[in-house]
Parts: C-alpha cells; sequence; structure tokens
C-alpha cells in the first residue's frame, strides 16, 4: 500500500485547498493510505472527510515535534508533501523516511491551484474536474432543520471596521442600512435569508434580532464549523467577506459573491483562481457596495 503525507498545519481555509490535492491523490491511487498532519485551527474538521484515512495534531513545542517524528518514523512513504510551506513541517519532514519530498513554497507568479497541479505532475496523476468537490456526500448529523430555499449572508467581524484590518477599506453599515440591505437581498433574490456569523457575534446583529419579526430572516449564532458548513452548502448563495466559507461555497459549486479587499501584495486570485459559480467585488463603503451586490442577484 502505498502512503503519502501532507501537512497543513494552518487554518480551515488553507486546508480546504489542500483537499483538492488530496481527493485527487486518492481517486489517482485508491488503495493509498493518506495521512495528515493538521493543526489546533483545523485538526477536527480534517477529521470529517472520508477520503483521508488519519490525522495527526501538530503541537506547539519541540518535544511534541519529536514525539510526533517518533509516530511518524515508522512509515516509508510515496511521497511527503509539506502543503503549508512552514518551516516546523520542513523540519519534521527532514527525518522521514520517503521516496520524494515536496515543498509547497508558493509565489506570486502562480496560484496556490496551479500549485497543486505542478505537485500532481510531479507525481504522475491527472486532475479531475470533480476533485473540486471536495465536500459532497458529507453526512450532517447537526440539530438544524432547512426544509426550504434560502441565501447566505455570513456577517463576521470583517464587516466592522473596528474588529478588522484597520488599512482594508471601511465597509461596515448603520443597522438602519444593514436592515434595508437584508430586506433587499429577500425581495431580490425571493428566498429566506440566513445570517451566520463568526466566533464573535458583531454588536449590530445582537441589536437587529433583539426585535426582528422577518419570518424570512433568520440569524444563527455561535454555530460550530459543521453547523456553518452545513448551512452553507445547502444554500442557494453566499455573500461573505473571504474565508473558509467562500472555499465550502467553492467546494460545493454554490453561487457566490465574495467582498475582498484590493490587496496588490498578496492578491486574492492566488487563492480564488479555481472558484466556480463565483463573483468577487471590492471592498467600499457600505452604500455602494450594497447596491452593487443587489445589482447582481
Amino acid at each position: 500500500m502505498s502512503k503519502y503525507l501532507i501537512f497543513r498545519t494552518d487554518k480551515i481555509g488553507d486546508f480546504l485547498l489542500t483537499a483538492i490535492l488530496i481527493k485527487s491523490i486518492k481517486r489517482n491511487d485508491p488503495k493509498s493510505k493518506i495521512i495528515v498532519i493538521g493543526s489546533k485551527n483545523n485538526f477536527s474538521y480534517i477529521k470529517s472527510f472520508n477520503f483521508i484515512d488519519d490525522v495527526f495534531l501538530l503541537k506547539r513545542g519541540l518535544l511534541n515535534k519529536f514525539c510526533l517524528i517518533y509516530k511518524l518514523y515508522k512509515n516509508h512513504y510515496n511521497a511527503i508533501i509539506n502543503h503549508d510551506g512552514k518551516n516546523r513541517s520542513s523540519f519534521i519532514s527532514f527525518f522521514l523516511r520517503s521516496n520524494i519530498k515536496i515543498s509547497s513554497k508558493n509565489n506570486f507568479k502562480y496560484s496556490h491551484f496551479e500549485d497543486i497541479l505542478k505537485i500532481l505532475n510531479i507525481l504522475n496523476f491527472k486532475f479531475y474536474e470533480s476533485d473540486l468537490n471536495t465536500i459532497e456526500n458529507k453526512n450532517y448529523t447537526n440539530s438544524i432543520t432547512l426544509n426550504f430555499d434560502y441565501s447566505v449572508l455570513h456577517f463576521d467581524e470583517k464587516w466592522i471596521y473596528s474588529m478588522y484590518i484597520k488599512n482594508y477599506k471601511n465597509i461596515e453599515p448603520s443597522k438602519n442600512e444593514l436592515i434595508d440591505f437584508f430586506n433587499l437581498i429577500i425581495s431580490k433574490t425571493n428566498k429566506k435569508l440566513i445570517i451566520t456569523t463568526g466566533i464573535t457575534s458583531p454588536k449590530i446583529l445582537t441589536e437587529i434580532f433583539t426585535y426582528n419579526s422577518n419570518a424570512n430572516l433568520i440569524f444563527y449564532k455561535n454555530l460550530n464549523i459543521f453547523e456553518l458548513e452545513e448551512i452553507i452548502v445547502k444554500s442557494k448563495l453566499l455573500i461573505s467577506c473571504h474565508g473558509s466559507v467562500s472555499h465550502m461555497a467553492s467546494a460545493k459549486n454554490i453561487k457566490q459573491i465574495d467582498i475582498i479587499d484590493e490587496n496588490k501584495i498578496n492578491p486574492y486570485w492566488k487563492w480564488t483562481k479555481h472558484f466556480r459559480n463565483y463573483l468577487p467585488i471590492y471592498r467600499k463603503n457600505f452604500s455602494e457596495l450594497s447596491k452593487e451586490i443587489i445589482s447582481f442577484l
């Protein structure tokens, strides 16, 4: 049995890129065993994928690194892939036995998806379009009932100026602007609108939903990552500021409007070149931004 060891010791959105690579390897080499090294941010999430055979958590500290090396050393790998490009991953892989070791050091010339294609080429594997469908056939056991058509607006800290990166353009709405925006989305799509949020729910949402009586407007807060994923993959549309939810929508080919910063230092196309059913919009003041979003519905 061939074995592949893959490092992805950062976040969930980053892992969803690597999931494309893993699914392609598994399709090309169905009897292979794929082991992923994850972080505390993505470990539990990675374990939910049925085309991954084993997951190890990389803990902080030199002693923990050597303990992990000891666990992994018993295997000889067909390939070790440092797909997060981290020095810690390179350090661990240095001590392990493999036919080939590949380190992903992406630069501005290539997208992360092109990097995946290059790795597959090194392994003599072919990429299929279906490899993009990384979260199909997942079984959800959450208690959320979703027996209606709906859109999702993921309203996290990236919408609130004081909670996010200060050199990004301010898109924060007033309460009345946001309520009007919600109603326009519902009217234009003729669907219910679910509002989701991140770990911290912006205060403006609490103010709105304390007195909300609109049956077509639903607010879910304090969701775990699996509940959030289920809501997104069963939706008809996602509106969000770029993050892990964007990669979830792409993995399920859900239509999405992605609000991004016009970042010339680290351009978003590097992360989104493989996205399908996708419309990016640059951050701007909320009055202009909301009109642009509504015009695309």
